[in-house]
């Protein structure tokens, strides 16, 4: 059986697939439709400080290859996971990370404080790059920013994972993905959703109530790709800094090219909505696609695009 795991920071997953958040809850959402304990990791929906409606409806459409989606963070705040979601999370029987949001660096700092070394929270993962939120992109484009956000948090997050979600919407990836790497991170979270909208031709209205969303989908995955493979060149392979690809991965072969392309993990989201059991699906694919070639380690594959 080839060896499949991926180290992230501290953190050994036993397998490089996870899921990507705000697709799934915090776990006992979708624990129903497999057995979560066969993946590497599972990153829960966002917390912030205080619970969070979210914006108003319509906030998810469909588009030719994906989807948009403007659900502006909904979730239930930091009182309610430390009392009910974490307990539930650390049941899954696998890593699980915690996707954290925020408006201001104290926001994030309160947060990371709260969940780092809980039973069964093996990280967090910083969301600086949601589209969907006033200010949702703050951090995420602002590079000085974003380093000082992570050089916090760094100092926070003693027990588990730094992970940094980068955002695409920026003129050069390189230069945020430096600023998390010089700030602390263990390892980057790339892509978050692009932005983009969908007009109604005969209403001639936003589809979405926020008007702009964040694409996903098939629709994202070359440029995706191309982003970690820029990220993985040019700034995160020297720093021996992990990356986790995601954006539009469906099957076994759009994992393996994110990893050829310099990704030590991937992180699988809308295709949930279509397949639950995509990843189980992608990690048989993968053990697989090793065994045929006769490689027993899936870390050989990381970034060996010829």
């Amino acid at each position: 059986m080839p060896n499949l795991s991926v180290q992230l920071g501290p953190v050994t997953l036993k397998n490089p697939v996870l899921t990507a958040s705000g697709t799934c809850g915090y776990g006992k959402e979708y624990a129903p439709y497999f057995d979560l304990s066969l993946l590497g990791g599972f990153t829960t929906k966002s917390v912030t400080v205080h619970p969070r409606k979210g914006n108003q409806p319509q906030r998810i459409v469909e588009t030719p290859g994906g989807m948009l989606n403007a659900i502006g963070l909904a979730n239930v705040g930091l009182d309610e996971f430390l009392n009910v979601k974490a307990a539930e999370a650390a049941q899954l029987g696998t890593r699980v990370f915690v996707n954290v949001a925020g408006y201001q660096i104290d926001d994030y700092l309160r947060v990371c404080d709260a969940v780092d070394g809980l039973p069964g929270i093996d990280g967090v993962e910083l969301n600086v790059s949601c589209p969907n939120v006033s200010d949702g992109l703050t951090f995420g484009t602002d590079a000085p920013l974003l380093k000082e956000l992570v050089t916090a948090a760094r100092h926070v997050v003693q027990n588990g994972a730094l992970i940094v979600k980068l955002s695409p919407n920026v003129t050069d990836i390189t230069t945020t993905a430096r600023a998390a790497i010089e700030g602390g991170a263990d390892a980057l979270s790339m892509v978050n959703t692009f932005v983009g909208m969908k007009i109604d031709i005969r209403t001639r209205k936003c589809v979405l109530a926020n008007r702009t969303g964040g694409l996903s989908g098939p629709a994202i995955r070359p440029l995706a790709i191309q982003l970690v493979n820029r990220v993985y060149t040019q700034v995160a392979r020297d720093a021996g800094v992990p990356i986790i690809g995601m954006g539009g991965i469906q099957t076994w072969e759009d994992a393996i090219e994110f990893i050829l392309a310099g990704a030590s993990a991937v992180s699988i989201g809308t295709a949930l909505f279509v397949n639950p059991d995509t990843p189980v699906r992608v990690v048989e694919g993968m053990t697989q696609y090793l065994e045929d070639a006769g490689m027993e380690e899936i870390g050989k594959l990381v970034g060996a695009t010829l």
